[in-house]
């Protein structure tokens, strides 16, 4: 492997353009091909699509990012990406993050927008809490998507927001149900897809923590308080009990049993 090349914003990281030159280590071009996994496993990306990919400026999206770019140098088949970040009017990102947002995006070879939108409309007659939030950026990704005829929004969600969400649904709503790693809109019109279903959050922080990936710091007000925040450290202490527990939730929903495979007339 040849030498590594250091950051120009952080010395104490290594420069994602390692990652996209090729120069990796083994536990990052596993991160990559398991994000490949999941793609395959549920037919989520097919040759000569366009994949709009819901950027959050956070750590998630932007592996799924670098993931997605790095590995479609690898395959035989191309397929085209647009990343769109959603900036709340209410609490709007750092200024001083988007010229390197728009760099990493560059390198990326990403076509990359960041779109200014309110975080409380006035349908939510002043009520406001994390679901609404999240609702509220999804109808804007789908209005995005319909209008500029994108069939595919890619998440960042990975193993460990499936089984929160699995335990949320289950403690809190009486229903064994979460995220499925393709999910159906509209009768068939648009698809979520969730590349790094079967990947764990450590290796996301990881990455972050290695590359100088230009991750936002979260600016929500609710964003360690909410309940997924708070189950996050019961799912590491169950994980200490048994390392596959994420594993055994996944397996629980017998995904692969599913018929949640996109039908080959989608385009």
């Amino acid at each position: 492997m040849k030498e590594s090349r250091i950051s120009q914003y952080d010395s104490s990281k290594l420069s994602y353009l390692n990652v996209i030159e090729g120069n990796m280590s083994p536990w990052v071009m596993r991160f990559i091909k398991l994000t490949g996994k999941g793609i395959n496993d549920f037919d989520m990306i097919r040759g000569g699509e366009t994949v709009l990919l819901a950027a959050s400026g956070g750590k998630d999206s932007l592996a799924l990012a670098l993931a997605l770019s790095v590995r479609r140098k690898w395959l035989p088949v191309n397929y085209n990406l647009k990343a769109i970040m959603i900036d709340w009017i209410e609490h709007p990102i750092d200024p001083a993050y988007v010229p390197r947002l728009e760099q990493y995006f560059k390198d990326l070879d990403i076509d990359f927008e960041i779109r200014r939108e309110s975080q409380f409309p006035t349908s939510f007659k002043d009520d406001f809490n994390c679901y609404l939030c999240s609702r509220n950026r999804r109808r804007i990704l789908f209005e995005i998507a319909q209008n500029e005829g994108y069939k595919l929004i890619a998440m960042g969600h990975h193993l460990d927001d499936l089984v929160e969400t699995t335990m949320m649904n289950l403690f809190f709503r009486a229903d064994f149900a979460t995220m499925n790693p393709v999910q159906e809109f509209f009768d068939g019109k648009l698809y979520v897809i969730r590349p790094m279903i079967h990947v764990h959050e450590s290796v996301t922080r990881r990455l972050a923590d290695t590359y100088d990936i230009p991750v936002i710091k979260p600016v929500c007000p609710y964003d360690q308080t909410n309940i997924r925040a708070k189950l996050k450290p019961i799912v590491k202490e169950l994980s200490h009990m048994d390392s596959q527990t994420r594993e055994h939730v996944y397996n629980a929903h017998n995904f692969t049993e599913c018929t949640i495979r996109r039908p080959f007339d989608v385009n």
